[in-house]
């Protein structure tokens, strides 16, 4: 079965065609700038060469159109027909309480989806707009979504209350949800098969180190701790969010800066985290330069950032009582040895020991502790969107 992956923006819309058989990427792309001047389709078939094409889209059924031309398009595309794509699985940011799991889309799933909005205001809305524009295209098809909060749901609610009148949990749903659900979903299964051990008999750490970063505690298959919370913002210190901070800086702020919470919100969101801290950048490849170049800044920067990461992994060691393997990945997980080797220096007392040389490698799926490392610590390239499809092919096969 051939399984469209379609994750929408407010103004874009990645995709991916995969083989949910073989689990080949038989083409991927990205629709940009999506209602707004200067669109842009990027195109890559699997052994070819990238196509760009510069084209305006009105709105997302427009680029749902758009990609459909490109994968049956004669010379580039790679079916033959509309009818080749067995189901649509999309991405969905938030799931609130109601969503434990991936579900095939009909209309009370996606006003439940719409009940979520005000949890996830930037990313639901967008995401709702593909189903539909899905839907307008490829009306028989059926169409799965995948929810980035789901795999949290395990958590116990001594995890996931916070320490505020129960009556908000009651009335509002406020509590920690957690996000990248589908990211450390399939690394703390891919954990597991890499190193040949039971997956519902492990306790696993996944580190997911991007631009938005967070971490899970996997305890047999569940998850029971995350450190992103009733947004994404709560948690690690990320590219441009700040992550945990003592919530009276948001008045604080407000009388000294005479700023609104909502712009306060948006120097946490936006201009905080590693770009806030360093004034150079929220990218640590820059970071890096300067702080090798002896910038100071820099330097602390990233010594707070590795610092952060290691002290939700040592308060996820003990709310599992213990831990067989710590996994990283995303962009900084996967690329960053540095970044890893920082973290990993103040995990001695677990009995970790890197290898260097390995962890020197980028991008590549390996285990980069000793062989008598007490710890087993690896890279796992994520890969959200083969996770969907496998979502997606279950629910409909």
């Amino acid at each position: 079965m051939k399984i469209l992956i379609i994750n929408c923006g407010s103004s874009s819309l990645k995709f991916q065609l995969i083989d949910s058989e073989s689990e080949k990427v038989l083409a991927k792309g990205l629709c940009e700038r999506i209602g707004i001047d200067g669109g842009m389709l990027n195109y890559q078939p699997e052994g070819k060469d990238k196509i760009v094409k510069n084209v305006e889209m009105a709105d997302h059924t427009v680029a749902v159109q758009l990609v459909i031309d490109s994968l049956v398009d004669e010379k580039d595309g790679v079916i033959k027909g509309l009818d080749e794509i067995g189901a649509v699985g999309h991405r969905i940011v938030h799931g609130g309480e109601k969503f434990a799991e991936a579900t095939i889309i009909n209309d009370e799933v996606i006003k439940a989806i719409e009940e979520c909005n005000d949890l996830a205001p930037l990313h639901n809305p967008a995401n709702l707009i593909g189903i539909r524009s899905c839907q307008k295209i490829m009306p028989k098809v059926p169409m799965v979504a995948v929810f980035d909060t789901a795999f949290h749901q395990t958590m116990p609610k001594k995890a996931y209350l916070y320490g505020i009148p129960y009556e908000y949990y009651k009335k509002y749903k406020i509590r920690r949800y957690g996000f990248h659900g589908t990211s450390h979903s399939y690394v703390s299964k891919r954990t597991a098969e890499i190193l040949g051990k039971d997956y519902n008999n492990m306790n696993i750490i996944v580190c997911h180190l991007g631009n938005g970063a967070s971490i899970s505690a996997v305890k047999n298959g569940k998850c029971v701790d995350t450190s992103m919370g009733l947004t994404p913002l709560e948690g690690l210190i990320m590219g441009t969010r700040s992550g945990d901070l003592d919530p009276a800086i948001l008045e604080f702020l407000c009388q000294k800066e005479k700023l609104s919470i909502s712009e306060v919100l948006n120097v946490l969101n936006k201009k905080s985290g590693v770009l806030g801290l360093s004034e150079i950048s929220s990218d640590f490849r820059d970071i890096g330069k300067e702080a090798d170049a002896g910038n100071d800044q820099a330097k602390t920067t990233l010594e707070a950032y590795s610092y952060r990461v290691a002290k939700y992994i040592g308060a996820y060691v003990a709310a599992l009582n213990g831990v067989d393997a710590i996994a990283f990945t995303a962009g900084v997980g996967e690329n960053d040895g540095s970044r890893r080797e920082a973290i990993c220096e103040y995990l001695g007392y677990l009995g970790i020991e890197l290898d260097k040389e390995k962890n020197g490698k980028r991008g590549e799926e390996l285990v980069i502790s000793k062989p008598d490392s007490k710890v087993k610590v690896l890279v796992v390239p994520t890969n959200e969107e083969l996770a969907i499809a496998r979502e997606t092919a279950k629910l409909v096969k």
